[in-house]
């Protein structure tokens, strides 16, 4: 039996799971339905809360979406398959400055979740080769700050709406890509 090289590998990865695509679709919806809960009219450290009750049905929604775009989370015989997964954990060493917002100043909880989350997907650009994952942290991460320090007060709504705006973009991206990448290799 043949072993792969390390880029194949990489490659497969790539493929099969189609660089991440239904991860990236998910957390669109799920920042969509965010962006509904900061429109409720209730204290910053509930919606904060709820916002975060939400962020669990992350996972549950992205393999639901692996199911109807035929992607692979499990890459049989790969060893780099659980690098993407391992890579998505990396954030949740964010998560004690998450609850230290959460309870010293809730109204800049969902700024600060936009900025994680933006911020998680960098290390995908090298893992997928795909420059979007890069662009699409900064552009997330910098334009939540812009637009919690810039908007008026009780438009809160507009970080999670971005962010939504900016995954849903990303995934798009990454779709299209793909499909011309495999135009090209036909």
């Amino acid at each position: 039996m043949k072993t792969k090289s390390f880029f194949e590998l990489k490659k497969e990865i790539q493929l099969q799971t189609k660089k991440g695509v239904d991860f990236i679709l998910s957390a669109g919806i799920i920042w969509l339905i965010i962006t509904l809960i900061w429109t409720l009219d209730y204290p910053d450290y509930t919606k904060s809360v709820f916002t975060f009750m939400v962020g669990a049905g992350m996972l549950p929604l992205a393999f639901g979406l692996s199911k109807i775009i035929h992607t692979n989370w499990k890459v049989k015989n790969n060893p780099l398959q659980p690098l993407g997964l391992w890579l998505n954990f990396a954030q949740l060493i964010y998560f004690p400055f998450l609850f230290f917002i959460l309870l010293k100043s809730p109204g800049y909880f969902v700024m600060t979740y936009a900025i994680i989350t933006g911020a998680h997907l960098f290390p995908y650009a090298w893992l997928y080769d795909e420059v979007g994952y890069a662009v699409w942290a900064v552009l997330i991460s910098i334009g939540a700050l812009l637009l919690a320090l810039f908007v008026p007060s009780g438009t809160s709504w507009m970080v999670p709406l971005y962010t939504s705006v900016m995954l849903l973009l990303l995934a798009g991206w990454i779709y299209t890509r793909q499909k011309g990448g495999k135009r090209h290799r036909d």
